[in-house]
């Protein structure tokens, strides 16, 4: 294997391997720390050494400017990774909505995979979320979109055109996407939650003698865990448009950053 590869290509390899670290590093499922750092390092190892018999290496010289390519390839990978973290986040800030109405805003879980307190909700659909990505090979998709990268953000190219502001707007535009989704998965169980509040507001002026907020709170949980029952079809449907405007994300980003 050694033979095979060319000495004077040695950095590109280098490279490569800077920027799929770099990127599982933030990926969404290849990124948590219920997967051993040294299967991390492995896998990605692995895979920078399929690419670099995959894609034109170019030769690159050991030189100051190898120090700056270093840190663009980092760059690159991280900002990736961190534009699709941050569109499963609307699964997420979804489920907070809805704890928030249902009452379970108070009781927060501790996610194994990032090791921060999520709602009870939101932690339930995202493992959904996880699980529905695994079965559609999505993974695959998020792996391939490393190799894409080089298509539009070539190897040799030095810097990323920040000052353009392009960049900075679209990840301003992104995330205010990431809220419209959230708000728009939330929005079954928080509209029927908005409607139990008013009834129980009618009860509790016509019925004055009837304790409104010990019979409030296990109706609202009845309510939103039927609706969510019901509603589990659109929210599939809502997932898998998730994932197509994620991959769609990802290609924008790595089309600002290669100029394009």
């Amino acid at each position: 294997m050694i033979s095979l590869i060319d000495l004077s290509k040695v950095p590109g390899l280098l490279l490569i391997f800077m920027r799929v670290t770099a990127f599982f590093v933030t990926l969404p499922l290849f990124s948590y720390r219920n997967m051993p750092t040294q299967h991390k390092i492995g896998f990605s190892a692995f895979l920078a050494l399929l690419m670099y018999f995959t894609i034109d290496v170019p030769v690159i010289l050991l030189d100051e400017t190898f120090i700056l390519l270093i840190l663009k390839e980092a760059l690159v990978g991280l900002l990736v990774g961190f534009i699709a973290y941050l569109i499963l986040a609307a699964i997420q800030i979804a489920g907070g909505f809805i704890d928030f109405q249902m009452g379970f805003a108070i009781a927060n879980v501790i996610d194994p995979q990032t090791g921060v307190q999520s709602p009870l909700i939101g932690q339930y659909l995202y493992t959904f979320t996880l699980l529905f990505l695994l079965a559609v090979n999505g993974h695959h998709l998020l792996i391939d979109g490393v190799f894409y990268s080089y298509e539009v953000i070539p190897m040799n190219q030095v810097s990323i055109p920040f000052g353009e502001g392009s960049i900075a707007e679209f990840v301003v535009f992104t995330f205010n996407k990431m809220f419209i989704v959230a708000f728009q998965m939330a929005m079954p169980v928080v509209g029927c939650l908005f409607l139990v509040d008013v009834a129980l507001g009618i009860i509790a002026r016509t019925v004055p003698q009837l304790n409104v907020f010990v019979v409030g709170l296990p109706l609202k949980i009845f309510v939103s865990f039927v609706v969510i029952i019901i509603s589990f079809g659109m929210f599939s449907i809502l997932v898998e448009n998730l994932f197509e405007f994620m991959l769609v994300t990802m290609r924008d980003l790595m089309s600002l950053m290669g100029g394009a």
